[in-house]
């Protein structure tokens, strides 16, 4: 039986990057990644892919999206 990893943050909570390159960032969290400790914060750490071209996608292109940051980064704001 896998035992549940405990984070001080969820998803939907309002936070804030204390450390880091982002350091100051407030957003939502998107995504937590517990057994990684890391998480999704919306509009920071904004990464470019390149997307091959699919039935999506037929032009491909490069496409911009929220990287994760470390869990011990973020801290909870008072909402």
């Amino acid at each position: 039986m896998a035992a549940r990893i405990k984070t001080h943050v969820k998803k939907n909570d309002q936070v804030v990057v204390i450390a880091g390159n982002h350091k100051g960032a407030t957003g939502k969290v998107l995504q937590v990644f517990p057994e990684k400790s890391q998480v999704l914060v919306e509009g920071v750490r904004l990464i470019k892919k390149h997307v091959r071209r699919s039935q999506d996608r037929p032009d491909g292109g490069i496409v911009t999206k929220e990287g994760p940051i470390h869990i011990s980064n973020v801290r909870r704001t008072a909402e």
